[in-house]
């Protein structure tokens, strides 16, 4: 990355900079690869926060399937957090898991599990046990095998929606499930044909896909088209990739062990101040098992973070300080960094130690992301942004008008640390309590375009994609040395955004 002009004498933020276009030979969008290249398998630059509201198996399974990879919080118990991984691992890599809710159940309980929009279904069966597809505390996911038989239908939320609350599902399926093996999904593209076809003129918006004669999954056309876009994080069996953390306290070579035998694909030790004694006595623990996993190591916002945490067992290092929406560091302590020049320097550090940098926190916008992967990143961290999706852990809430919400808290709030302490007395646990920072609880309120993660990777991998066209970058590796960035005034960043329809 080259700045254009004078070096900057001050610290950055993303929204103090913008990308120079410059001469490009990359003709289209869908011909670059965003593939981070960092160890994990991930083919998307993109990781869902290791946040309680934010990463639960749910969303880790989507979020692979599309190519991302998402951290499970060190907040979960062991056992927790191994179900959890086995969960992740056993879900489809071609298509989706859906929500299976008995005959019985009510739109109401549909409306709490899938988001008001396009391409969003239920499955009802006899026998679905009526919590099955449910967020759950840590975003519980079932492993669907139904007998055929059983399947009376598939329900769209914009019918569910259009109905009276009590009404029985059962009762609202007017013709049964179109069913495609499996077999005939193998390519991507012939699968969009088979879903088109199936589902042409019907009222259904998906098909349940049928395998060993079974129903162990549904397809919808955008799926479909998904799969022909995004190639999915698998591991090296085959199954959709998911990481781990583990924290810096207590056993940590121990449970470090424990969840590489369950099958995480990368385990993450992080911390509000990571650049700290603790860590990296935790971090020469985890090293010095051998796991052959990648290793993920922070927060930290300086060079020689990078150095000490890369020394001590780290390949990839977790940047960022006081950015994140739900964050309340640098109001309370004056500590952290503006993102995109901590992202800079600590990258260009890593890059020199063969190392890597996940860039954590401060993303708004698509061009936020983009400017993070210019910085040298080798992938985002998503927290909020992903928290407000129907795939994150809890169940769909609704306030008096109809909007549906998820609840959010930062992972250094009094809600989080009453969750993490639980365990201790109540003076102890008082202690902790005192010194909360973050918010504790706030809405995040689904967008009614976007409700689901996938919408959101559509919109925020074609913003990226274009960024890779404008430097004439085809790889994320070229769009590191490609990029061309400019300082900008305020006004200069309020200028790029569009004007409101009814100015």
């Amino acid at each position: 990355m080259e700045f254009i002009g004078a070096q900057p004498t001050v610290d950055l933020t993303y929204s103090d900079v913008f990308l120079v276009p410059r001469h490009s030979d990359v003709g289209s969008r869908l011909g670059v690869s965003l593939a981070p290249g960092d160890g994990t398998g991930a083919t998307l630059p993109l990781v869902a926060s290791n946040m309680n509201s934010v990463t639960g198996p749910r969303l880790a399974a989507v979020l692979a399937r599309r190519g991302g990879i998402a951290v499970l919080p060190q907040d979960m118990a062991i056992a927790e957090m191994q179900l959890a991984i086995g969960r992740v691992k056993a879900q489809p890599v071609a298509f989706d898991a859906p929500a299976v809710l008995p005959p019985e159940a009510t739109a109401a309980d549909a409306l709490r599990r899938v988001p008001v929009a396009a391409g969003q279904i239920v499955v009802v069966a006899d026998g679905a046990p009526a919590s099955a597809g449910a967020g759950g505390a840590a975003g519980e996911l079932p492993v669907v095998a139904l007998d055929p038989a059983s399947v009376r239908g598939v329900l769209s939320a914009s019918r569910l929606a259009s109905v009276p609350a009590d009404a029985r599902l059962g009762d609202l399926v007017q013709a049964p499930a179109a069913m495609v093996d499996a077999a005939e999904l193998a390519d991507p593209r012939r699968a969009f044909d088979a879903v088109a076809e199936a589902t042409a003129g019907g009222t259904a918006e998906a098909v349940c896909v049928v395998e060993r004669g079974a129903v162990v999954g549904t397809l919808s056309e955008r799926s479909a088209l998904r799969r022909t876009i995004y190639p999915p994080a698998l591991d090296r069996d085959g199954r959709l990739v998911v990481a781990a953390a583990v924290g810096i306290t207590g056993d940590v070579a121990g449970k470090a062990r424990a969840l590489a035998a369950a099958g995480a694909d990368a385990l993450v030790l992080d911390t509000a101040h990571g650049h700290q004694s603790g860590m990296l006595r935790a971090l020469r623990a985890v090293s010095d098992l051998g796991l052959g996993l990648p290793i993920v190591a922070g927060n930290i916002v300086t060079a020689d973070g990078v150095n000490d945490l890369v020394e001590a067992g780290a390949g990839i290092l977790k940047v960022g300080v006081g950015p994140g929406a739900m964050c309340t560091t640098r109001m309370m302590t004056a500590v952290g960094r503006p993102q995109f020049s901590a992202v800079l320097e600590t990258a260009h550090a890593a890059r020199e130690l063969g190392a890597h940098v996940w860039a954590d926190g401060g993303v708004r916008y698509p061009r936020d992301v983009a400017l993070a992967l210019a910085a040298g990143a080798s992938s985002v961290m998503i927290g909020s942004w992903f928290a407000g999706t129907a795939e994150s852990p809890g169940e769909l809430l609704a306030d008096p008008q109809g909007r549906q919400y998820k609840e959010s808290w930062g992972m250094a709030s009094t809600k989080a640390v009453q969750g993490r302490f639980g365990a201790l007395d109540a003076y102890e646990r008082a202690r902790k309590e005192l010194f909360a920072e973050g918010i504790s609880s706030s809405k995040i309120y689904l967008d009614p375009q976007r409700p689901s993660v996938e919408d959101l990777l559509d919109m925020i991998t074609s913003g990226v994609r274009s960024s890779f066209t404008y430097a004439g970058a085809a790889t994320l590796q070229e769009f590191h040395v490609r990029a061309h960035v400019g300082l900008q005034s305020a006004a200069g960043y309020e200028e790029g955004k569009a004007l409101p329809v009814s100015w």
